[in-house]
């Protein structure tokens, strides 16, 4: 009898913002995050419609969500923002969310968008809502790597 093959978990990583909300999707087993589409935010909220597919299409186990901190570790401006819409999430789909702190996510998500345009493996230009998606790519991998805020997590997840 073979032993059995670990299962992959899905996680769905956040990058919140008052514009769009970047989304990223990777599995424990691969590994390997990769950007998805950003979700519209406004006055009114995010994009629910929206996100309740990319919830539905990819079936989650785990939400991911960026925790802004200021360079110095207080909150970022947008954290009780955040923490509000992890909240929601929470409530909404009934899924553990994990946070991570996001601190320089956008910023390496510019420059490595920047490094694929100067080295030509990437065409097209970029825009704001390429760099949240790579950002909340970014989350992810911290939290792969086991970056995760230990006193903020609703509970420690499988990896």
């Amino acid at each position: 009898m073979s032993p059995a093959s670990p299962t992959a978990r899905i996680a769905l990583g956040l990058d919140f913002g008052l514009r769009r909300i970047g989304v990223a999707i990777a599995d424990t087993l691969s590994r390997a995050p990769r950007p998805l589409s950003a979700v519209a935010h406004s006055d009114r909220g995010p994009d629910w419609a929206a996100l309740d597919r990319l919830m539905s299409l990819h079936a989650p186990h785990v939400l991911v969500l960026g925790t802004p901190y200021n360079e110095d570790g207080t909150p970022g401006r947008l954290q009780s923002k955040t923490d509000r819409f992890a909240e929601e999430l929470r409530a909404r789909y009934g899924l553990p969310v994990e946070r991570v702190d996001e601190r320089h996510s956008s910023r390496e998500a510019g420059e490595q968008l920047i490094e694929q345009r100067r080295s030509g493996s990437r065409r097209r230009r970029i825009q704001s809502a390429d760099i949240d998606n790579l950002a909340a790519a970014i989350i992810l991998q911290r939290w792969l790597a086991g970056e995760g805020e230990k006193g903020l997590n609703d509970q420690p997840a499988a990896r």
